[in-house]
């Protein structure tokens, strides 16, 4: 927990109170703000692509956690027994003491039997079963989309049109901004694990992910307060109570997962995966030892259900801000409507893929790259440009226009030195895909063939192609082109503004065979091997 509390203090306290000045005093969403330095809107453009990314997958998880609530609808719960059509020998549930598998046992065996019983017969709980045997229909690989699930696919449909009603006349609409509720169950793991260069990385990643920075809502819900609010203040209250809801979210979860390790007679790590399944898994197993258990199911995912759409909201609201502030003329602010019915539309079909029974795959695969590491880089070159380049003298006197009193020293020190000192070493942490039982398998080969994927696209399906050279592989971006008027070359002084109101296979084909993936992943590990040979520094980097 230390490497989390020293996260908090001298990076994510100082950058969240950062993003709510810069919006609330520019008045402008991500893009909008970045008429300081318009040479740094490309850290506006990369907010909205994490948004994007996140608000497409999050609905997923909303829309499970709305099947989960009307499958709570009953008298026995679903996932409470081991005796439905789905569960396999293995499953046994706290309930069915008496049960080992779906045959008898006496009600109890010697303790110098169990433990051994209960490695060896691997058991799993029902409501991990019902999970990725039902709910999921859990496909094999990555690759094998199988059939979209229609329940789930009728759940996502009711999640955006909830959020799409909720936002159809603007923030007002939505309430004020839940910047509370951007929390991931498996965030405080770091509660079990030592201190290492790992768990610092997972610590900034946690910080960031859990207050909402370099997401691009927090400048955009700020834009939308009055110029003098004292976002101070609200910075400060909203972090701490924000983040001591997380640590103690974290004891909550671990319980219930040694409750689950004891039972099942497994190690804690075995229990449930990381990101959903936390959710799905573990808590609808300890809901079940509850009295009037459905009773208690249903308030629960009603309550993960606000909890979600209020982040939801957010991250619509900064897609179609940036958009309407971007364009700018009377007629799109007077449709500003249909703008957000569009941006609801198009996240509705691309989560189509994600409520397939591959679907699971591609969510954890999105969830770590586009809401992890990349908003630690965003928000180090946002504290730069704002800094250095607008110049901190320029900031502290727009805060104190704002406010009526400059930043505390303490954040003037973090701004300019301390937070972007501890995120730049962040990036030298070194990142890998987490290890575990659901999608480590064949994601791992699939991270490894994304990453060359334009490289090998037009090669034949005949044989393991050679790998390309590491020039190819990793050679430089192409830049995009700048706003279409050329803005001054010199930082411009920022003041305030009003203007806010299975498909067919092709040369890589999906269902290209799961052994010939694994040539092409070990090619391109000897590939690896000879890049880190040649470069003394390439032992700190992963793909990905």
């Amino acid at each position: 927990m230390f490497p989390y509390f020293i996260m908090l203090i001298f990076c994510g306290i100082p950058l969240f109170f950062m993003e709510l000045s810069f919006g609330q005093f520019a008045s402008q969403g991500c893009l909008g703000v970045w008429r300081i330095s318009p040479m740094f809107k490309g850290v506006g453009y990369g907010m909205m692509v994490v948004s994007t990314y996140i608000g497409i997958y999050y609905n997923v998880v909303i829309c499970i956690a709305f099947y989960y609530f009307f499958s709570s609808m009953t008298h026995v719960l679903p996932w409470a027994y081991c005796n439905n059509p789905w569960n396999t020998r293995d499953c046994a549930g706290v309930l069915d003491a008496s049960n080992l598998t779906n045959g008898s046992r006496p009600a109890a065996l010697p303790s110098n039997l169990s433990h051994p019983l209960n490695h060896s017969l691997q058991r799993t709980s029902p409501s991990e079963e019902y999970w990725r045997l039902y709910v999921l229909k859990l496909s094999d690989d990555i690759g094998n989309f199988g059939e979209v699930r229609l329940p789930l696919l009728g759940c996502l449909g009711v999640s955006w049109v909830v959020v799409f009603l909720c936002l159809i006349r603007g923030v007002k609409s939505s309430g004020k901004a839940r910047t509370l509720e951007r929390e991931r169950d498996e965030g405080l793991v770091l509660l079990t694990r030592p201190s290492s260069l790992q768990v610092w990385g997972d610590a900034a990643s946690q910080i960031f992910y859990s207050l909402g920075c370099a997401w691009g809502g927090l400048i955009t819900m700020a834009s939308y307060n009055k110029f003098h609010n004292n976002c101070y203040r609200d910075s400060v209250i909203i972090s701490i109570t924000n983040c001591a809801t997380s640590v103690y979210a974290g004891f909550v979860i671990f319980s219930i997962l040694g409750f689950m390790a004891n039972h099942l007679g497994v190690d804690v790590s075995h229990v449930a995966d990381h990101g959903p399944g936390l959710a799905f898994v573990a808590y609808p197993e300890a809901l079940t030892l509850l009295p009037i258990s459905p009773l208690w199911s249903l308030l629960f995912f009603f309550m993960l259900i606000l909890l979600g759409l209020g982040t939801q909201f957010c991250l619509l609201e900064t897609l179609v801000t940036a958009i309407v502030d971007e364009v700018g003329n009377e007629w799109i602010l007077q449709r500003k409507t249909y703008v957000t019915l569009g941006v609801a539309v198009a996240g509705f079909l691309l989560g189509i893929p994600l409520t397939s029974q591959a679907g699971i795959y591609w969510l954890l695969l999105m969830d770590n790259y586009a809401a992890s590491f990349s908003l630690v880089v965003i928000s180090c070159i946002m504290c730069v440009a704002i800094m250095y380049i607008y110049g901190h003298r320029n900031y502290f006197q727009d805060i104190q226009m704002m406010l009526g009193f400059p930043p505390p020293l303490f954040f003037q020190i973090c701004w300019r030195f301390v937070s972007p000192a501890i995120i730049f070493l962040q990036a030298k942490v070194h990142r890998r895909l987490p290890q575990n039982a659901l999608h480590f398998r064949s994601l791992l080969e699939w991270n490894v063939l994304l990453h060359q994927l334009p490289q090998r696209w037009g090669v034949p399906e005949h044989g393991p192609p050679a790998p390309p050279s590491p020039t190819q592989t990793y050679g430089a971006a192409d830049q995009s082109a700048g706003r279409t008027a050329d803005p001054p070359a010199t930082p411009t002084k920022l003041r305030p503004s009003t203007s806010h109101s299975s498909s067919a296979a092709g040369p890589l084909g999906w269902d290209y065979p799961i052994q010939r993936r694994q040539s092409w992943a070990l090619s391109s590990t000897r590939l690896l091997a000879d890049w880190e040979a040649s470069d003394p520094e390439a032992g700190q980097w992963e793909p990905g």
